[in-house]
Formats: C-alpha cells, sequence, structure tokens
C-alpha cells in the first residue's frame, strides 16, 4: 500500500475534527445562552434576580470545572488505546446530555429534581468537552507533516468554537423571533437542543470514519504506551503550570462577550437581546476568519510572537472593549465586540500546536487536555460569576474590564514561560520520566 493511500490527507483530518468540535461546542453555547436568557426563572426560581441569575450562571461553569476532569479521564485512555475512540465516545456524551435537557421537565413541574438533575447533566458536559479539544487537536496535528502545516491544521479545532457559538446564536435568534418572547421563555428554548441529535448523528459518521494518529500509531509500535500518563504529567509542573495559564485570558474575555454580555446588556436596557446576539453571531464569523489566519501567520514569524501579540492586544483593549458597550452606541457595540473577538482569535490561532507539543506524544493527550481545562477553570468559568458581582458592587462595567487585563497579565507570562515544543525526543522520553514497557 502506498503512503498516500496509507495516510488520509491531513486536510480532511482537520476538517472532520472541526465538525466535530463544531458540534460540541454548539451544545455547550446553547446552554450559555439559555443559562442567560431563561434558565433562571425556569430552573431556579428565587425572589431575587441577581441569586437566580448566579444560580444559573454556575451551572455554566460547572461545565468548565468538569472540563479539566474530563481531560483527565479522557486524555489518559486517548494516550493508551487511542485518540479516534475519545472523540467518538466524547461527541456521544455531549450529544446525549444536550438532547436530555431539551426534554427534561422545569421546577415548576418537578421541583428541585429540576437543577439537580440539570447540573448532572451539565457535568457530564463538562467531562466530554474536556476531552473534545484535545483529542481533535491532536489528530490535526499528528496528521500534518511540517511545522507550519501542524500550527494551521491544528488550529481549525478551535475554528469549531465560534463556529459552535455562530450556529447556537443563529438558531436561538430565529426560534426567539419565531416563537416570540412568550413562547421562546415557555417552549422554544427547548428547541435548540433537541436539534443537537441530528447533529451529533452527522458528527458521529464523520468522526467513525477517522483514522488513528500516525504519532500514536508510533508509540504503540515501539511499546512506549504510558501506564499512567497523567502521573507523568503532573511530575512536570515546569509544563502543565505554564500550559495551563496560556488562555486564561482569552477565555476570561471570550466567555465575558459570548455569555455575561447578552445578559447584562438586556438587563440594563443598553440593547436588546436579539441585538446582542446578532452582533455575537459578527463578531464569531471574524474570529472564525482570524483564528486560522494568525495561526498561518504564527508558521511564518513564529507561535509564541502571535500569542504575545493576541495576549497583549486583550490586556489594552480590555477597558476600551466594556465601555464602548456600556455606553449605549451601537457603533460602539459593534467596534467593541469586533476587536475583542479578534485579540481572542489572534491569542488562541497557535495555541493548539503551542499547547500540545510542549508535551511528548506519550503524554500528549493526557497533558494538553489537562492544561486546556485548567485554563478553562480559571479563565471562562468563574469569568460571568465574577463579572456580575464586579457589575452588582461597583454598578458599572469598568471593574470588569480591570478584571480582564489582570487574567491577560497572567496569560503572557504564561505564554513567555512556556517551552514548546517538547525539547526531548520521544526516544529520551525513558530517561526523564520512570522507565517502563508495553502495550495497553
Amino acid at each position: 500500500m502506498s503512503r498516500s493511500e496509507s495516510r488520509p490527507v491531513p486536510w480532511r483530518v482537520a476538517v472532520a475534527g472541526l465538525v466535530g468540535t463544531t458540534i460540541e461546542w454548539y451544545d455547550f453555547f446553547i446552554y450559555a445562552l439559555a443559562a442567560t436568557l431563561v434558565f433562571a426563572p425556569q430552573f431556579f426560581p428565587s425572589t431575587s434576580t441577581v441569586a437566580s441569575t448566579l444560580a444559573a450562571l454556575s451551572t455554566f461553569a460547572i461545565g468548565f470545572v468538569a472540563r479539566p476532569i474530563g481531560g483527565a479521564l479522557i486524555g489518559h485512555f486517548g494516550d493508551r488505546v487511542g485518540r479516534k475512540r475519545m472523540l467518538v465516545l466524547s461527541l456521544l456524551v455531549m450529544g446525549v446530555g444536550t438532547a436530555l435537557i431539551g426534554v427534561l421537565p422545569t421546577y415548576a413541574s418537578i421541583g428541585v429534581a429540576a437543577p439537580i438533575a440539570l447540573v448532572l447533566i451539565r457535568v457530564a458536559q463538562g467531562l466530554a468537552v474536556g476531552g473534545e479539544w484535545g483529542g481533535a487537536t491532536l489528530l490535526a496535528l499528528e496528521h500534518a507533516r511540517t511545522r507550519t502545516e501542524r500550527t494551521l491544521l491544528s488550529s481549525l479545532p478551535q475554528v469549531g468554537l465560534p463556529l459552535g457559538v455562530v450556529l447556537a446564536s443563529l438558531v436561538f435568534l430565529v426560534v426567539r423571533l419565531g416563537a416570540g418572547d412568550e413562547g421562546f421563555v415557555s417552549w422554544g428554548w427547548r428547541v435548540p437542543f433537541l436539534a443537537s441529535a441530528a447533529l451529533v448523528v452527522v458528527g458521529l459518521l464523520i468522526r467513525l470514519k477517522l483514522a488513528e494518529s500516525p504519532e500514536f500509531e508510533r508509540v504503540r509500535r515501539q511499546h512506549t504506551v504510558r501506564r499512567a500518563p497523567i502521573a507523568d504529567v503532573l511530575r512536570a509542573p515546569r509544563i502543565w503550570v505554564p500550559a495551563s495559564g496560556i488562555t486564561i485570558g482569552s477565555s476570561t474575555l471570550g466567555n465575558l462577550l459570548l455569555a455575561f454580555m447578552l445578559g447584562y446588556a438586556a438587563k440594563a436596557k443598553l440593547f436588546s437581546a436579539s441585538t446582542m446576539l446578532t452582533v455575537t453571531i459578527v463578531a464569531a464569523l471574524l474570529w472564525c476568519v482570524a483564528l486560522p489566519a494568525a495561526a498561518l501567520l504564527a508558521g511564518r514569524i513564529g507561535r509564541k510572537r502571535v500569542l504575545v501579540a493576541g495576549t497583549v492586544g486583550t490586556i489594552v483593549w480590555a477597558y476600551p472593549y466594556f465601555a464602548l458597550v456600556e455606553s449605549g452606541s451601537h457603533a460602539g457595540l459593534f467596534l467593541g465586540t469586533m476587536v475583542a473577538a479578534a485579540c481572542i482569535a489572534v491569542a488562541t490561532g497557535p495555541y493548539g500546536a503551542y499547547l500540545s507539543e510542549a508535551f511528548p506524544a506519550e503524554i500528549r493527550y493526557s497533558g494538553a487536555s489537562i492544561a486546556y481545562g485548567i485554563g478553562g477553570v480559571l479563565g471562562g468559568a468563574i469569568a460571568p460569576i465574577v463579572a456580575t458581582l464586579l457589575v452588582t458592587s461597583t454598578g458599572g462595567l469598568g471593574a470588569v474590564g480591570g478584571y480582564v487585563a489582570v487574567a491577560s497579565g497572567v496569560s503572557l507570562i504564561a505564554v513567555l514561560t512556556l517551552r514548546s515544543p517538547y525539547s526531548v525526543t520521544a526516544s529520551a522520553l525513558a530517561v526523564r520520566l520512570p522507565e517502563e514497557t508495553g502495550t495497553p
């Protein structure tokens, strides 16, 4: 069998990964939109609007908290039995969980069992997403043949995030306009969750046709599969600690843009929910284009330089973005959101390759997934909650801008600290880590 026949075209693998991550992030962000717009009264009734909103946003955060756990679990088996199987599993868990939310009774029907069930489903979704990003990124990265190709193709699963946002926002916008405000709150919000079932079937059919990573196959042939890849990762804090901090800033700003601002602008009567959804869609489309463009640039001038530029951009733009939104000007809203989306895209374009190649292939799935999950918890998970508390205590968005700038400062230090790609070859791994051999 020829080389071209035995090894799939890298672009096809990357695009297949993009389709899967888009579906998973669609599932993840329809929850974010629902938590912002309807979950507070439906599942967390309270005499305090702030309290019920915080409770709803907390379930959104729970999904992020579960991500590093999912990254550890799915990453362990991804390093032991292969990337492809874990990607199929993660998509299946996410899809089933999303469909269940679509038929879940509310608090008015079954009482406290409703929010408990919602939280449990959200935990399952978080576990699934925790293993999704690492697997999709690694399949694209490890099928690529050159350094530039690895940087670009590993960015495509990242594009699944804004594409999922676009898809989720469009579905919510159409349903909201079609059902009206009362119909949307009553039953319309369930439609995007139920529609996910069809998307998951498509995604599973695509993923089942993927080939296993050539680098994992090499590890298996050489009998260097690790028995406890998570333990190996934790023994290398000089890698996983800074790796976990790289996206704290962009994750913080991104989730405020996607989840928090929608509800805040509507409650503060700055802009309608439909206006915010429309702007979010346009910003996410820009994000989709700018992200691979940043990866291409990184392939030419270096990954670290682009990551530093994007992270500095989030620091500089943090306060102007929120000031422009708070001005109540539609032009200000559009400008502020577009620049913020561009900064996030630049700060994450080369991230997949930079983070993944900080770890050797033998522990790469576990290492990348755990670091990605921890960054999500410290960034995106708590961002809407912290922002809500800051706005409640200060009465405005100024303090939120400072919070984003500080989070991005942490990421800048992490980018400058992490060394990538992995500086020791796979053949030397047994020297640096406890010696072991054998197949799983």
